[in-house]
């Protein structure tokens, strides 16, 4: 007898159920954000979309100025660093900070056997934190250095023209999805010890 009683308390179920899964066609289908993923073993630096705001690394690859420095964190395979959430500062330097370098050295960090060199003094440009400047502005009134990927820590100093870190002046200041990228026109390289 209590199965008998169950059978339509079975169907109604099955019936919401099919009903949940199928929808009528002229039922609205709600957009879907696009996402691209360009190659799923390169991590997530390859994956692009239409609706995010550009992060610290596609900022970067999106002007002329940073294509050395771009050319760099790639030889250095340090780009899935640069898309993470943050918050990261990166103190980017121009094409023409890496030109002031001595002759061949650009050449020669880029081998193979120079990866981890390079890396280090790349990871020397980043600050894993959110410095605005007007966050640096108040580090260099308290005299402060900052830490960076690499280990070491940067000077921060304010003069009559402007902030300076690691003895190169910010330039210019760009906040991008994961945090800031201020450009600078010297390669902050760390002193060997």
């Amino acid at each position: 007898m209590k199965i008998i009683k169950l059978i339509p308390l079975l169907t109604a179920v099955l019936l919401v159920a099919s009903c949940k899964d199928a929808a009528p066609d002229n039922a609205k289908q709600t957009p879907s954000t696009s996402v691209e993923t360009q190659d799923q073993s390169k991590g997530q630096a390859s994956v692009t979309d239409n609706v995010s705001d550009p992060n610290a690394l596609q900022v970067a690859k999106s002007l002329d100025d940073f294509t050395t420095l771009v050319t760099a964190i790639e030889a250095a395979e340090l780009e899935n660093a640069l898309v993470n959430a943050g918050p990261l500062t990166v103190f980017a330097p121009l094409n023409t900070a890496f030109d002031k370098l001595p002759a061949g050295t650009v050449s020669s960090l880029l081998t193979p056997e120079n990866k981890d060199k390079l890396a280090f003094i790349l990871k020397n440009h980043v600050a894993p934190a959110n410095y605005p400047m007007a966050q640096l502005e108040k580090e260099a009134k308290k005299g402060r250095k900052l830490y960076m990927a690499s280990g070491e820590y940067l000077t921060v100093a304010q003069k009559d023209d402007g902030i300076y870190v690691g003895g190169t002046k910010i330039i210019k200041t760009v906040q991008v999805s994961n945090g800031w990228i201020h450009v600078v026109d010297d390669v902050i390289v760390p002193v060997e010890e």
